[in-house]
């Protein structure tokens, strides 16, 4: 629950401060937390951590008179953490010009003379207006984690990226442009750099410039095994993984299945898939992946997140699979489902830019910041065209870049055909970039076309071009085609390395007992009901595998 809005009272003699709090108290307590403070210094302390922690105050009740620090010298320092508080100084009658000062100077709502008895006459009625006034314009904070980094800050990007598809709540702050976002970065110990992203937990702590696998820790993601053995081991959460990950857990498998980023892969990522089975008014890969994580953890299956497997080591009849932070997990049988990834624009300022206004994939998490804006799509398969009609929701104008003369060689004719409909959304034909620039963001994007360069100013770029498989890891440990994807089932010889008398079964690789399905196999379909299938498939040919044991 949220915590309540607080009244901070502030006096340097005990026995008035005390007496305010309890007049306070017995009138307001069953709304307001009530904090008293026995000066200046621990005043502006309580309310930075307040304001760390998303709190409100509501009001301030401060004496004048205090030693070091005035009550209009505390007030003046505590605005830009709270500047909503109501403000009433506590003054003598000799201190009515310092009070009328304040009103202009300070915003003071209110000035109280001492003594305030009785309080039902002389402190309530006034209390009782500015907590009306304040309640009538209060919005409760936002109780969740909050991050704080700037717009073009790379590592930013990659932490809402994160949470996005994790499904964590979030409110992102900007210090630079943001108004709470500079009040929260002023309440912080130290200076704050827009770009070392800090991650402000509900419970006050901070975590400055966090891997994910630290913010999967803080938010309650599970990163460590629980069990030292399991049945199967999957390596990877996109459809394949899943699939799964559903289908061992519901068989009755001991089933772990190891996500070194979110759920989902590249299907994750995008906006609306229209073709998937079953779902004829479409749904997005966000939704899709969670779906199917649910289910998979309704069932058993224990999901590992911000974890990467290093290697896998043989020793019969187990698997032993290693973690990138040196742990171990064993296991009777592996199912790789790491899929693919987007290739590097190999072009000048694309590297020094990425992350700032250069993204691979990434168009559901940044679309909104680009409302009225104009971008670029690089790419002519489905992700890319499910990019591109979605940034159109937002954006000024699209400019969708191919190499080839159609969309049609790659892209599903429903996406084509949307895309043909969108007013906003301009295609560019055999179109490759050559040169990004921008001084600490992209600003603009330099193309060479059959006419000659084209320049277009657009504020981002998002790069869906190429797939590479995520099967660097297994290095040495199967066989694999030349471009990186793994051999499995027939494509699996003597030559590839395998030396059992029975074949491999249709999705095993080149090591027995290890799996592959999707888009990081050899000679897959690249579609999601495929790597749904091959998922499911995997843990029918693990049994096979298991009964020969």
């Amino acid at each position: 629950m949220a915590a309540k809005p607080a009244i901070l009272t502030v006096d340097d003699d005990a026995p008035v401060l005390r007496a305010v709090e309890r007049d306070l108290r017995s009138r307001y307590g069953d709304e307001y937390r009530v904090i008293g403070a026995g000066s200046g210094a621990e005043a502006l302390e309580v309310a930075r951590e307040l304001t760390r922690r998303g709190d409100s105050i509501a009001l301030w009740i401060v004496d004048q008179r205090m030693p070091t620090m005035t009550g209009t010298e505390l007030l003046a320092e505590a605005l830009p953490l709270q500047p909503d508080a109501k403000r009433v100084l506590l003054t003598a009658y000799a201190d009515t010009d310092v009070a009328i000062r304040a009103i202009n100077e300070i915003r003071l709502d209110q000035y109280l003379l001492k003594p305030w008895d009785p309080p039902e006459e002389r402190l309530y009625p006034v209390v009782d207006d500015l907590l009306a006034d304040w309640l009538a314009n209060f919005r409760p904070p936002f109780e969740g984690l909050r991050l704080l980094s700037g717009r073009w800050a790379p590592r930013g990007h990659e932490i809402r990226d994160f949470l996005t598809r994790n499904q964590v709540p979030y409110a992102w702050l900007d210090p630079e442009t943001d108004g709470e976002g500079r009040r929260l970065a002023e309440s912080l110990d130290g200076p704050v750099d827009p770009s070392q992203p800090a991650v402000l937990l509900p419970d006050g702590a901070i975590l400055r410039d966090p891997t994910n696998r630290d913010i999967a820790d803080a938010v309650g993601l599970s990163t460590h095994a629980t069990l030292p053995f399991y049945d199967l081991l999957i390596v990877g959460a996109g459809p394949a993984g899943l699939a799964a990950a559903v289908y061992g857990a519901s068989e009755g498998l001991k089933t772990l299945l190891v996500e070194r980023e979110a759920p989902g892969g590249q299907a994750g990522t995008t906006s609306r898939i229209e073709n998937y089975l079953g779902f004829p008014s479409g749904l997005s890969g966000s939704d899709l992946a969670r779906r199917a994580l649910a289910q998979a953890r309704r069932l058993g299956a224990e999901i590992l997140s911000s974890q990467e497997v290093a290697t896998v080591r043989r020793q019969d009849p187990y698997r032993i699979v290693v973690l990138d932070d040196g742990s171990e997990v064993s296991c009777q049988a592996v199912v790789v489902a790491t899929g693919v990834s987007y290739r590097q624009l190999d072009v000048p300022g694309a590297t020094r830019l990425a992350g700032a206004g250069v993204y691979y994939g990434a168009a559901t998490t940044e679309a909104i910041l680009y409302r009225d804006a104009e971008v670029a799509v690089i790419g002519a398969g489905n992700s890319a065209g499910q990019a591109a009609v979605h940034l159109s929701r937002f954006a000024r104008r699209v400019h969708l870049v191919i190499r080839g003369d159609d969309l049609h060689a790659g892209m599903s004719a429903y996406l084509v055909d949307q895309i043909a409909e969108l007013e906003n959304v301009e295609l560019h034909r055999r179109t490759e970039a050559s040169k990004l620039e921008g001084d600490g963001h992209l600003e603009a994007a330099t193309f060479t076309t059959p006419d000659g360069p084209l320049e277009l100013a657009v504020s981002a770029l998002f790069i869906f071009i190429g797939q590479q498989p995520r099967t660097g890891w297994l290095e040495g440990l199967v066989a694999r085609d030349e471009r990186g994807y793994v051999l499995t089932g027939p494509f699996v010889d003597a030559e590839a390395g395998w030396n059992l008398d029975r074949m491999p079964f249709l999705l095993e690789s080149s090591l027995p007992g290890l799996f592959a399905a999707g888009d990081v196999r050899h000679d897959s379909v690249k579609r999601i009901a495929s790597a749904v299938g091959e998922g499911a498939m995997a843990v029918a040919l693990v049994h096979q595998y298991l009964a020969q044991l």
